[in-house]
């Protein structure tokens, strides 16, 4: 089990954002959501739509797949991070992957519950959610009354960013 693994605690809802550029991003979700709902102490309890949407950083690279997937976890923050960060190495992400570059596979924790926490590699909620569309918009097609912690209601802090260039895929979870 995890260290920081859930026996004993309650279960408490969480947001992660799935995002992916290389190998068919699609199926490299799809595979991701399938890993996170196998970690101990977490269920997968829905998930957004697949959103195309173009790069941060560097243009020269392909767009992204994005979504977000609405978890139940016991695990506290730190251990739901090492069961992400593991299910990035076992999909072929490179510890060392450059900011902001292409991706086989990202998962970032945009919150958990109402917890307000910074450790060193660990911020939540996740300082870029309330701000880029590429979650906003997963994150409000499947909880749009959250209150993202110290930010807002996600379909506020929705309708001020730009949706430009974010398209809805077809392809399900």
């Amino acid at each position: 089990m995890i260290a920081g693994g859930g026996a004993g605690r309650r279960w408490q809802p969480a947001y992660v954002a799935l995002g992916s550029n290389l190998a068919d991003p699609v199926a490299q979700l799809q595979a991701a959501l399938r890993a996170m709902n196998a970690l101990a102490d977490t269920r997968v309890v829905t998930v957004s739509p697949f959103y195309r949407s173009p790069p941060m950083g560097p243009q020269d690279q392909p767009a992204y797949v994005n979504a977000v997937a609405g978890l139940l976890t016991r695990l506290m923050a730190p251990a739901l991070l090492s069961g992400l960060k593991a299910i990035e190495r076992a999909r072929g992400r490179p510890a060392d992957a450059p900011r902001w570059g292409p991706r086989i596979i990202d998962l970032d924790i945009i919150a958990i519950g109402r917890q307000q926490l910074t450790q060193s590699g660990l911020t939540i909620p996740h300082p870029g959610a309330a701000v880029r569309a590429f979650v906003l918009q997963p994150l409000a097609d499947i909880a749009p009354a959250f209150e993202l912690p110290g930010a807002g209601r996600v379909e506020a802090l929705l309708a001020k960013v730009d949706l430009a260039g974010l398209q809805r895929l077809e392809t399900a979870a």
